[in-house]
């Protein structure tokens, strides 16, 4: 397959420290900054959707006066939202943060500032919002910033959080064509849009159950129980990815307290308890709160980027539809990753620093509960995917282990693909990725690609790879099986159900693959994440209504 990229690149960017730290630091932080600088300013992107939430339940005339303030641009490769099979009814907007204090109207040392170089445009925190028009439901989804995909940027493979750094078109079109999630709209804001909207409620109040210490982000709570949290302070939470916390033999200096080892995944898992309790603070206030939602909207609006396409009648439209949403009872899911354990990930001779690989069964099933659609449904349009029989596949072997691709080859044509050329390629690194490419993006080829992806697990993902000779090749990468074939003797799958002796394509045959999987150990590779997750001890929370600690 033919997905190059430049090295990443060495930029002061969206990590600038304005003090050192006084806690440990990862085993390796020079080699690490040395390939890829880490990223320690995040705007967190749940906070927006609050926000976009905050706009809906604001009552509509106002929200048409406000609009005119909100900028609006052009975003490419946005789909329209679909009108028939199972995602009729539905549309998913793409939140995100922006890093760039160059783009802020009053630079803020808290952030980092633009003239002491802190110019990195990233998208550190990614989520995506569901909105089913036919249920009222209400459905969040976080990408992992680290994740590697193919089409993160025009040139190539990348972490999804430079795609940023070439548009907000191009973040659009990773998600699309590498994840086969459809986006109908674009919303942007950066730091300070997100310390005002806290400040314009009055603060917020969490409950620490024990003194936290992140030298990165600036949070510094050594004292426990329920505090009241500036739009500053706020900040300083949920930016957090390096957060030191107290224990009973750590005594009080941060520097001797243990540092979480899951950083950015940590720091989603907070950030969906943080959105819980903005969500709740503004119930507290009455939902059409004039004085309020005043404030709020006043602090948005200016800060707010929207694709040109998100008009002010659709935003008044989902005011009067989405108003009675309940925030804190919202799925909050993040997709399933392997974290690799090293910071020195070699792709193509580039050295791409701590990364994510993304993990089947777990990411399919992940976003069909997102979206809310069946196992053989085409998420890129909601319709039935064609059956595997209809489906030519053709190979590419870049394991670096010999017979790897006919070893695949006879596996799907088992379960009733067509096979086209098998063939060797050239590893791209070692642990690679296996990518089902396609050439086209006609909905045919999508959907059949869709259906190759569908049955491969281990570390796969989708591609859209225009220089490919085939419609669907599967570029085998280092760890990948097929359980519905032969299941791997390392890994235990949920039974397979079937009436028949043999798979034979999905449409002709009850067989369905297994919901869920125990994931075989890949060396160098953390276990993957859970799409749902629990808060830990030393997370804060919400506070009761007594200023006590929350659930």
């Amino acid at each position: 397959m033919s997905i190059s990229g430049p090295p990443p690149e060495n930029s002061a960017g969206s990590d600038a420290q304005a003090n050192p730290p006084v806690g440990p630091r990862h085993a390796a932080p020079k080699k690490r900054r040395r390939f890829w600088p880490s990223k320690r300013w995040v705007q967190i992107v749940l906070s927006l959707c609050l926000v976009l939430a905050l706009i809906v339940i604001a009552g509509s005339g106002y929200l048409y006066w406000e609009s005119t303030r909100v900028n609006r641009i052009d975003v490419q490769n946005l789909t329209n939202a679909p009108s028939t099979g199972q995602a009729a009814g539905t549309e998913n907007i793409l939140l995100v943060g922006s890093t760039s204090r160059c783009a802020l109207t009053v630079q803020n040392p808290a952030y980092g500032l633009c003239s002491q170089g802190v110019t990195g445009v990233n998208s550190d925190v990614i989520m995506i919002l569901h909105l089913d028009w036919t249920t009222s439901k209400v459905t969040i989804l976080s990408i992992p910033r680290d994740t590697f995909i193919p089409n993160a940027r025009s040139s190539g493979a990348q972490k999804i959080d430079a795609a940023l750094a070439e548009g907000p078109s191009q973040l659009v079109k990773a998600i699309e064509q590498d994840f086969a999630i459809p986006i109908q709209h674009y919303v942007e804001l950066n730091f300070q849009t997100f310390a005002e909207v806290v400040d314009a409620l009055g603060g917020v109040s969490m409950y620490f159950p024990t003194p936290v210490y992140d030298a990165y982000s600036g949070l510094r709570q050594l004292t426990t129980g329920c505090v009241h949290l500036t739009g500053i302070e706020a900040l300083q939470v949920v930016r957090a990815r390096h957060l030191q916390y107290q224990t009973a033999t750590s005594g009080t200096n941060p520097a001797n307290w243990p540092q979480e080892s899951l950083s950015d995944l940590a720091r989603i898992r907070r950030d969906h308890e943080f959105l819980k309790v903005l969500g709740a603070t503004v119930k507290a206030q009455g939902l059409t709160n004039p004085i309020t939602d005043t404030k709020i909207i006043s602090s948005v609006a200016p800060h707010l980027t929207v694709d040109s396409g998100f008009s002010t009648s659709h935003m008044a439209s989902m005011v009067l539809h989405f108003q009675n949403v309940d925030i804190g009872s919202v799925p909050e899911l993040t997709l399933p990753v392997m974290t690799s354990t090293s910071y020195s990930y070699i792709y193509k001779g580039s050295d791409y620093g701590n990364v994510t690989f993304p993990i089947n069964y777990a990411d399919n099933g992940t976003i069909l509960a997102f979206l809310h659609e069946s196992l053989y449904t085409n998420t890129m349009t909601g319709k039935p995917l064609p059956k595997w029989q209809v489906t030519t596949v053709s190979i590419q072997n870049g394991s670096g282990k010999s017979g790897e691709g006919q070893t695949a080859a006879s596996q799907l044509q088992y379960l009733g693909f067509h096979i086209g050329s098998v063939e060797d390629t050239t590893p791209v690194g070692n642990p690679a990725e296996t990518v089902i490419t396609y050439n086209s993006l006609n909905p045919d080829v999508v959907a059949q690609a869709q259906n190759a992806e569908r049955v491969i697990s281990g570390q796969s993902i989708l591609a859209y790879d225009p220089t490919m000779t085939a419609p669907v090749t599967v570029v085998l990468g280092t760890n990948w099986y097929i359980p519905l074939a032969t299941p791997s003797p390392t890994t235990t799958t949920a039974p397979v159900t079937s009436t028949t002796t043999k798979a034979k394509g999905h449409s002709t045959s009850t067989t369905t693959p297994p919901t869920t999987t125990t994931i075989p150990p890949v060396p160098g590779f953390a276990a993957p994440n859970p799409a749902v997750t629990t808060l830990q001890p030393w997370d804060p929370r919400s506070c009761t209504a007594s200023g006590g600690k929350g659930k």
